[in-house]
């Protein structure tokens, strides 16, 4: 989804991850245990017969995939796969998540909000790449917005969310400072288990907007992550149809068939009335020493 938490606009430079973010206290009694049965002379080479969990194996190969990564740099096929490979694969166990926690229960919105609040976890945030789970109740919205210079990979955990996404259309003039024309990519929904989708600086949906059919999970990750002081900003749209600022005289379409996969999105203000998005601790696995 990629997706940017108010709080953290400025955090781009983050060498570890969230400080406040701790194992539940079975965790660490568990690792705890583990520690105790390795008596002296233990070697390091002993460590990688311990149990390595899916969200250590997450971290390490994001680390390797957006290593020499950058905006607008998309890493090689062979690492997208790699990652891929283990999105795919991913459940909600493997971050501790279960279906029957507060954040997924069917609410009101408040009276000042369109959409019920929406969730999200901090895993772990770097210079190179961050992690995170958004949280969505039954109608928890998350309003158009883009990922620029961005390769996010987005895994639904559980449930079924309608996605809506577009493409900027190269070259084709703007409306007005704001106001630009994009091509639909994808209007549909997406039921778990499913294989994580990807979106890329340039095509794939950078643009895209998440609406919960029922109460699901979705597991991030953006390389590399929002910053605002080198230009990464979080922008929302709204969108609006080709009629709506296009006149007979207009030729920005000429030659075009399916005019009906076009839309104007025109950039919003920094706090959307609808994006109503609550942080909260993460107490899933460990996802680094």
């Amino acid at each position: 989804m990629g997706f940017e938490m108010k709080p953290e606009k400025d955090q781009c430079k983050v060498k570890n991850s969230n400080p406040n973010s701790v194992n539940s206290p079975h965790i660490k009694k568990k690792k705890n245990k583990n520690k105790n049965k390795k008596t002296l002379g233990r070697k390091r080479s002993d460590s990688q017969g311990d149990e390595i969990t899916v969200v250590r194996r997450l971290f390490e190969t994001c680390k390797e995939v957006f290593s020499n990564g950058g905006p607008g740099v998309i890493p090689s096929q062979d690492k997208i796969q790699q990652l891929r490979n283990i999105l795919d694969n991913m459940k909600p166990e493997d971050v501790g998540l279960t279906q029957t926690m507060p954040y997924f229960r069917q609410i009101s919105a408040p009276e000042h909000r369109s959409s019920p609040p929406i969730t999200y976890l901090h895993l772990h945030q770097c210079e190179q790449f961050s992690i995170g789970i958004f949280c969505l109740p039954p109608s928890g919205v998350i309003p158009l917005h883009n990922h620029p210079g961005m390769t996010v990979f987005s895994k639904l955990l559980f449930g079924t969310m309608h996605i809506k996404s577009y493409d900027w259309v190269v070259d084709a003039p703007m409306r007005d400072p704001k106001t630009r024309l994009a091509k639909l990519k994808m209007d549909s929904a997406l039921t778990a288990p499913c294989n994580a989708s990807i979106l890329y600086p340039e095509d794939g949906g950078n643009m895209h907007r998440f609406t919960a059919k029922t109460a699901c999970a979705v597991l991030d990750v953006l390389g590399p992550p929002y910053c605002n002081p080198e230009g990464r900003h979080c922008t929302y749209f709204l969108e609006f149809p080709l009629d709506n600022f296009s006149s007979e005289e207009d030729n920005v379409l000429r030659g075009e068939v399916e005019k009906e996969g076009y839309a104007w999105l025109q950039e919003r203000d920094d706090n959307p009335e609808d994006l109503n998005v609550v942080g909260a601790l993460y107490t899933g696995p460990k996802v680094e020493d």
